[in-house]
């Protein structure tokens, strides 16, 4: 399988017993510096930060890393994307109505780079955390807005659960292809709409399974007697200790860097 976030991988290493709200705090300020990331110095930063980051989680690099398989796609689409529709510069390219130009390919460098580093960055965070250790960190973050009407416990668990299942639904994807193929159907073969309307036999078995999935964990939920937050209690509290406030101030100094990176480029 080609997505990694969702998917945890027990271990004891240093970013595993980070807090994690550090994590997601973490990972929140890592994205905003990536997005700010516009010159090859502020790059660089990004993909030392993201290499130690990878280092002190302690996870096989090729599991980190397998998540990038999952927008291969979606990544080249918009490098293209960005080379064809991108007029400014000067022209390295041309035929016909094509025109490449090297604003287009730095663009589309650019694109591709922050993409993998968010990508890579997601899977060390979702890697290293439980699926209930992020239900009460999101679930932290929320609980300002309580006293507005906002059901913070229920969205928390709502996007646990979801990421929960990503990689469930993939895999039952995978399984449902595998035994159509083993009863003559072909996915590769014949025009762009053929291929198209081949995916059809695989939508309908899946949509099938996963509401049968959300029908089954209802019905344990309820076993258990979940009746939300009211009167909930919690078996591990998350408290802050010196490496996570460590560990903040530094991606808070990262962010700050990119930014004046940004402004005095």
């Amino acid at each position: 399988m080609s997505i990694t976030i969702g998917q945890y991988y027990p271990g004891d290493s240093f970013v595993h017993r980070l807090d994690p709200r550090t994590k997601l705090i973490f990972l929140f300020v890592y994205i905003f510096g990536v997005f700010m990331c516009d010159s090859l110095i502020g790059f660089c930063l990004g993909g030392v930060v993201l290499a130690l980051a990878v280092y002190l989680c302690r996870a096989p690099f090729l599991s980190v890393i397998k998540g990038l398989r999952g927008v291969l796609y979606i990544a080249v689409f918009t490098a293209v994307f960005n080379i064809l529709f991108t007029k400014e510069g000067s022209v390295i390219f041309k035929a016909w109505i094509l025109t490449v130009t090297d604003v287009g390919v730095l663009t589309s460098a650019k694109v591709l780079l922050r993409l993998a580093l968010i990508i890579i960055m997601s899977s060390v965070v979702t890697l290293s955390t439980t699926y209930m250790a992020l239900a009460n960190a999101i679930e932290c973050f929320l609980d300002i807005l309580k006293p507005i009407g906002v059901p913070a416990h229920d969205i928390a668990m709502m996007t646990t659960i979801a990421l929960r299942f990503v990689p469930t639904l993939f895999d039952d994807l995978e399984k449902i292809k595998l035994a159509q193929m083993s009863r003559g159907a072909s996915f590769d073969e014949g025009s762009f709409m053929q291929k198209i309307k081949s995916i059809i036999p695989l939508l309908i078995p899946l949509f099938v399974s996963s509401f049968r999935t959300a029908d089954v964990l209802a019905l344990a939920m309820e076993a258990r007697c979940y009746r939300g937050d009211v009167g909930r209690t919690k078996y591990k509290v998350l408290s802050f200790c010196a490496a996570d406030h460590i560990v903040t101030g530094f991606v808070i100094l990262f962010g700050a860097a990119e930014v004046f990176l940004r402004v005095w480029r």
